[in-house]
């Protein structure tokens, strides 16, 4: 059953806005050409096509025995915990003769601070005699846990990298105009937004709208860091499952 390497299905949030989509398409090309041999393919949880249930239906038509599910998300949340196990065991019931194993999430992981400090970096006019003070942008969620385990994303940053950090989100408290403010009140003159976002959208948009005179540094995109993790994360999913079936 497991001698040929599953096939690895990559999960995106997806998004109304076309940028996101096709950022999330170079994410994975990018994770596929590290592993050529392999049958890598793209799915979104919503907005956008293909879905998980065309993808899984695919797969399953290809002929492949097991398939590893590899959500494309910063953070465990909704989607993770509930959304994508709850298509998945419908798929399963679809297709018993088809394994499906989901894996963990990107984060967290310190391959994917560095790949935020990259990005602030692209951005940064090097000045020794300024204070860089950077407002790390997430989504937000409506659970103050979700959004504490976010924050440690600017704490890791500081820590790494001796810049300023703040925490802010673009659909609840704090925003970014509070995370600019404490930045300030800190003693940082040079301020950044670094998006926590894989890919543009509205939301990212609403961040910029919000702070429009300042740099935005990209979202994290087709980082390398990205498709290692995601292999990692493919690794070890599947090296589980022969674990137990040994």
């Amino acid at each position: 059953m497991f001698g040929t390497p599953p096939a690895l299905i990559a999960v995106a949030h997806g998004s109304r806005d076309p940028r996101s989509a096709a950022t999330m398409a170079a994410v994975v090309a990018e994770i596929a050409a590290v592993r050529p041999d392999l049958d890598v393919r793209l799915a979104f949880l919503d907005l956008s096509a293909p879905s998980v249930e065309q993808v899984v239906d695919a797969v399953a038509a290809q002929g492949h025995t097991h398939a590893v599910v590899a959500p494309l998300l910063l953070g465990s949340a909704f989607h993770a915990r509930v959304d994508l196990p709850g298509l998945l065991d419908a798929a399963r019931a679809r297709h018993p003769q088809l394994r499906l194993t989901q894996a963990d999430v990107l984060g967290p992981d310190a391959r994917l601070i560095g790949a935020l400090r990259d990005r602030v970096s692209e951005v940064l006019r090097p000045n020794p005699s300024r204070r860089l003070g950077v407002a790390v942008a997430a989504v937000g969620s409506s659970s103050a846990a979700a959004n504490a385990r976010t924050a440690e994303v600017a704490r890791r940053l500081a820590l790494r990298t001796g810049w300023h950090t703040e925490i802010c989100f673009a659909t609840t408290e704090p925003t970014v105009t509070a995370a600019l403010s404490r930045l300030r009140a800190r003693g940082a003159d040079e301020l950044l937004v670094a998006p926590w976002f894989l890919a543009p959208g509205l939301l990212t948009d609403r961040l910029i709208t919000a702070a429009p005179d300042l740099p935005h540094a990209t979202v994290i995109g087709a980082h390398h860091a990205l498709a290692a993790i995601v292999w990692d994360r493919y690794d070890t999913a599947r090296n589980t499952v022969l674990a137990l079936s040994a």
